[in-house]
């Protein structure tokens, strides 16, 4: 299934998919946090370090198949598979958007 994405949005799964951590990075404004796995990572250098050592510790991909709203959240349910523990399972992502720039993710299973 296809789901439209908000452009910044749409813009982390793609570099996501690129398990490019400086890519990701650079969706983020420069104070952003992600929590993810029960830790918290601030600011684009925590993120891109979060996303290069996710990246190398698994194979997944990564599939955004519905998006609804929490308040001024956006809130994507995407579909993992890969060599982690658990796998398959889908996954909320909750994002705050700042302009065409992501200042928040939480992802929750």
């Amino acid at each position: 299934m296809t789901v439209q994405l908000p452009p910044p949005i749409a813009a982390y799964f793609a570099a996501d998919a690129n398990k490019d951590g400086h890519v990701v990075a650079h969706c983020f404004t420069d104070d952003a946090v992600v929590k993810d796995e029960g830790k918290t990572h601030s600011g684009k250098d925590a993120i891109r370090d979060w996303k290069a050592q996710s990246s190398t510790t698994y194979r997944c991909t990564v599939e955004p198949f519905a998006i609804a709203t929490d308040g001024a959240r956006a809130v994507v349910t995407s579909h993992l598979q890969g060599d982690f523990p658990g796998s398959p399972l889908d996954l909320r992502y909750f994002f705050t958007l700042d302009g065409d720039k992501i200042s928040a993710l939480e992802i929750i299973p």
